[in-house]
């Protein structure tokens, strides 16, 4: 199926998207709420979630471009005579790396000064930015925006003393924004993280952290009545459900539920082909790391406090609030007594990748990828041939990193269990059980319903037993389908599977 309508993938300029007659989703009523209203904003959202779309649509409103918002919400909803000098700052773009954040810094503002033609006297960053605000607010009120500015940390994070240096730059050049608050229309910055300790949060008392509020639920991603309106005939060509369970999912409000709007944009273009499109942007190697320092493989009905959620302190990382902010994770509920959120994976695109690539971070220099093995099992299940099944768990577990077994927890094993059933989930319908009241794992084929249960260093008969005493297999009698239980035992000594039984019931 050729593409139906022209899709601005990784497009962030709204006059490219509305020049070039892109698909396009029309957020300006959201951006009216808080860009009418004096004032400083943060917003903090995941990668590739449209932020510095919203930034530029602002930069464009606010510097009075009405060409560009023909048929949209706020062409008639807006003083197009009010128009104001603009200071724009991308992190991702002004050389951090290269340059050092400092003179990175500096060249961004002579660039923005030599554009207005105003010359810049003061050396450190924080006091040429004030004086560049001084010298453009002359005459009006300015507006600042900054995109990314977490970018020279998240950059450094495996480089504590590099990541501190830069914090210590930010402090100063965002201190200075304290005191000229009559110079300023409005602030807006976006940012993946909200870090603690960074001033920018700490002086200015009065900055509006949007990304919480209900009322901006949907001011990035994807809705569904977004989707249905502006992709009809799209939708006339796909299983609703299944692109549901791909890429919608995200809430920051648990009211307002949407897609990526990077792959919902990718899987349009690219012949409506289900892949891992968000995942694949962004190198997740810190973060599988982290992950396995806390030797974690859990994910769901997880538990953090308000708190923990919306700061971020990159010299005590929680692996739960890195996981958050940066979007593989998302709410699922929240429990005012306890000022408490839980937490979920948001859907399956996320879901596969992070698990699938964990996997492959606690095996050592895998020579088969976990996708690969994954993929063997799933077929185990779907042809219910099992003669290859034992063989493939031993190579997940004799492939794991040495220093996870050093003293074998049953705790951890289950851990692997989980995140190969997991991704099993992706090809047949596999429930992974978190409860130890449970069995392990039950998988579902077209004829076929396995209720699994794994031992450590026992027997696979003690497996079934265990199956039968619990009663594991009542709930699943009615189900119309042919009925099996499966006993695995783990050697942790020997670090594979060493005994294993396929019972048929009916």
């Amino acid at each position: 199926m050729k593409p139906i309508q022209k899709y601005p993938v990784g497009i962030q300029h709204l006059s490219i998207i509305r020049e070039g007659n892109f698909a396009y989703v029309d957020k300006t009523e959201h951006i009216h709420r808080f860009a009418s209203i004096q004032g400083y904003y943060f917003l903090s959202r995941p990668r590739r979630f449209g932020k510095s779309l919203v930034l530029d649509t602002l930069h464009r409103l606010l510097e009075g471009r009405k060409d560009l918002f023909s048929g949209l919400w706020i062409e008639n909803n807006w003083d197009w005579e009010q128009k104001y000098p603009i200071i724009r700052i991308s992190f991702s773009s002004i050389g951090t790396q290269t340059l050092g954040l400092k003179k990175a810094i500096s060249d961004a503002l002579d660039e923005i000064a030599q554009a207005q033609g105003l010359v810049l006297t003061a050396q450190d960053p924080g006091l040429k930015f004030r004086e560049l605000i001084l010298k453009m607010a002359q005459d009006k009120q300015v507006v600042i925006l900054i995109d990314e500015y977490d970018k020279p940390i998240i950059d450094n994070l495996e480089d504590a003393p590099l990541a501190q240096k830069n914090r210590a730059v930010m402090k100063g050049f965002y201190s200075v924004l304290k005191d000229l608050g009559e110079k300023i229309r409005l602030l807006f910055i976006t940012g993946v993280s909200k870090f603690a300790q960074v001033s920018i949060f700490s002086d200015l008392n009065n900055l509006n952290d949007l990304s919480l509020r209900k009322d901006m639920g949907a001011l990035v991603g994807i809705t569904q009545e977004e989707l249905e309106r502006c992709f009809a005939d799209e939708m006339t060509l796909i299983d609703r459900e299944e692109l549901r369970r791909w890429y919608n999912g995200y809430t920051w409000d648990l009211q307002t539920y949407v897609y990526n709007p990077f792959s919902l944009l990718s899987f349009f273009s690219d012949f409506n082909h289900y892949q891992n499109y968000w995942f694949s942007t962004g190198t997740p190697t810190f973060l599988i790391d982290e992950l396995k320092k806390h030797q974690l493989t859990h994910f769901e009905q997880v538990e953090v406090s308000a708190e923990t959620l919306n700061s971020f302190d990159f010299e005590n990382l929680n692996p739960f609030s890195l996981l958050y902010q940066t979007g593989y994770l998302t709410l699922e509920s929240y429990n005012p007594n306890f000022y408490e959120y839980t937490l979920r994976i948001p859907n399956l695109e996320v879901g596969h990748s992070l698990y699938s690539h964990l996997l492959d971070g606690y095996m050592n220099r895998p020579i088969k990828p976990s996708s690969n093995l994954i993929t063997s099992m799933s077929k185990a299940f779907l042809n219910n041939d099992f003669s290859n099944l034992q063989n493939d768990l031993n190579d997940v577990f004799q492939k794991i990193d040495y220093q996870f077994w050093e003293n074998p927890q049953e705790k951890f094993y289950h851990g692997i269990v989980h995140l190969v059933f997991n991704l099993i989930g992706v090809f047949v319908n596999s429930e992974v059980r978190t409860n130890r009241g449970l069995c392990d794992a039950v998988v579902r084929s077209s004829s076929h319903i396995y209720v699994l249960e794994f031992k450590l260093n026992q027997t696979a008969q003690a497996a079934l037993d265990s199956i039968h005493e619990r009663g594991y297999l009542e709930k699943f009698k009615n189900e119309g389908k042919k009925l099996s239980a499966m006993g695995i035992n783990l050697d942790g000594n020997q670090r594979k599977v060493d005994d294993f039984a396929l019972e048929v019931i009916i």
